[in-house]
């Protein structure tokens, strides 16, 4: 009886293993799909084409993958650091809301604004004030010749009577009010004002008593606050802009109402 003779066994890779491959192929594509929607630089993009490219062809030498298909090696912290600082082409749409968000002047603040533009106006100190807004609220900048004399923190007649109209606006809102004081970087050093803290301060609260004592501005409603020559708008590289540099803010806070009640 003849014996049957053995079939020869195959030399190739097990049946298997073409499954498994194809499996490989479509998680690593389905990986770089993802990876190619989110907010990455076009360098990176190539790169991580060229990883892809290279992974299809059969070499794992320049994989974005380790040969256990587990852990991302290309994607270093420089390349996340890229990302973070992204130019605005590669933003997604969360990071751009998020940054509008932060930028965006809230509504009362808009129409603080514009009131109290209307009111200086009509009041006729618009040319003496200048007015800008933030998201904190209205800041309304007053120079220190509309309201001291030099070295001085006590206000000047006309000063007063900016002040006078200027109140009347504050009777319009329930707002907190902030005076701010800044000089420029000439020294002070007299009996009265040691530095330019004391200078900056002071001219602050005078503002402060005056608003408050004079024209009726509820105290809890009022700070003050001075920064010396710390917090200058302009270099103070000439007397021109020293000038600006010496002023008083007064600043009309912006309230969160949500915030206020759910504080209460």
């Amino acid at each position: 009886m003849a014996k049957k003779q053995k079939k020869p066994k195959s030399s190739g890779a097990p049946a298997w293993m073409a499954t498994y491959s194809d499996l490989m192929s479509l998680l690593l594509t389905f990986f770089v799909l993802l990876f190619s929607m989110s907010a990455v630089s076009e360098e990176q993009f190539r790169a991580v084409a060229e990883s892809l490219r290279v992974a299809l062809a059969g070499s794992s030498d320049d994989s974005i993958l380790e040969e256990n298909g587990s852990t991302i090696t290309d994607l270093n912290t420089a390349d996340m650091e890229d990302i973070d600082q992204a130019d605005p082409e590669d933003l997604t749409v969360e990071d751009i809301e998020s940054a509008e968000n932060s930028n965006v002047i809230p509504q009362e603040v808009q129409e603080l604004y514009e009131t109290a533009n209307e009111y200086m106006a009509e009041n006729g100190i618009e040319s003496d004030l200048t007015i800008t807004r933030d998201t904190e609220g209205v800041y309304i900048d007053i120079q220190e010749s509309i309201l001291f004399t030099s070295g001085s923190a006590d206000i000047t007649s006309s000063g007063e009577e900016t002040l006078s109209k200027l109140s009347g606006l504050f009777d319009l809102f329930d707002n907190k009010i902030v005076v701010e004081g800044y000089t420029d970087n000439v020294p002070m050093n007299t009996s009265e004002f040691p530095s330019n803290w004391e200078l900056s301060t002071g001219r602050a609260v005078s503002v402060l008593r005056y608003l408050s004592e004079e024209r009726g501005i509820s105290p809890s409603r009022l700070s003050a606050k001075g920064y010396g020559e710390h917090s200058p708008l302009v270099p103070n590289d000439s007397d021109a802009n020293r000038a600006l540099n010496r002023r008083v803010n007064v600043i009309i806070m912006y309230e969160d109402r949500e915030e206020v009640e759910y504080g209460e």
